[in-house]
């Protein structure tokens, strides 16, 4: 049974995603290229892509559900499904993981109710695990729509939870002020991030990632051998 068209959007959405799509295009020599950009765009509207997102790309890229869909399929930053205001990823790769991003991945699931990549049911908060962020120094690490919260423990994360269930203000540990997945996909496609210190605040590295640069400097003693548990000092 042939499956039945999308659903388009309101004429008014339509229109003005539209225009945004347009200014999308203009950036690519090719416009097939602006796909992944616009399929941010549309998940900016919904919270996830949807069918009518996908059609959409489809019609302004001049491309078939089917190469959109192949696309939207591929990347995990691409829901499919309705997800939460606030997607909060935690590391689950190898430091992150024995520092505690187990832990936390484990009770975050059992205090909220949820699995992983499920949404709590005030439609506020989504736990899913993630891969590397590249922020090992400050393991173990969870992210909120992709802004850091560094050195967390298992009440830490709990807490951070709960304040953004109850619209409490929560403050990234370096970065811009938190905003929704909504607003976090729109500027993934490319439009300006109005946040106040979007740019200027942004995190640099940590001790542990410039501790073998400073080595190399010479700004730093030389690491000592140290003697294994069961030896004798000196040995």
């Amino acid at each position: 049974m042939p499956q039945l068209p999308a659903p388009a959007y309101e004429p008014e959405v339509q229109e003005r995603l539209a225009a945004d799509a347009k200014e999308i295009i203009s950036r690519y020599p090719d416009s097939r290229s602006a796909l992944l950009p616009m399929l941010h765009l549309v998940q900016s509207e919904e919270g996830h892509v949807t069918r009518t997102g996908m059609q959409f790309c489809a019609d302004q890229l001049g491309l078939t559900t089917a190469e959109v869909t192949a696309v939207a399929t591929f990347y995990t930053m691409y829901r499919r499904k309705p997800s939460g205001d606030y997607q909060v990823g935690v590391c689950t790769n190898t430091l992150c993981a024995v520092m505690g991003g187990d832990a936390i991945f484990e009770e975050l699931q059992t205090h909220l109710g949820v699995g992983n990549g499920e949404t709590t049911d005030d439609g506020k908060v989504t736990v899913e695990h993630i891969e590397c962020n590249a922020a090992c120094d400050y393991a173990p690490v969870v992210m909120v729509n992709w802004e850091f919260f560094d050195n967390q423990t298992v009440e830490s994360a709990k807490q951070l939870v709960d304040d953004l269930r109850a619209g409490r203000d929560v403050q990234p540990t370096r970065g811009a002020k938190l905003c929704t997945f909504k607003d976090t996909a729109r500027i993934l496609a490319g439009f300006p991030d109005q946040r106040e210190g979007a740019v200027a605040e942004s995190g640099g590295a940590g001790p542990a990632s410039l501790a073998g640069l400073k080595l190399a400097k010479g700004e730093s003693a030389p690491g000592r051998v140290v003697s294994p548990r069961d030896a004798e000092e000196g040995e």
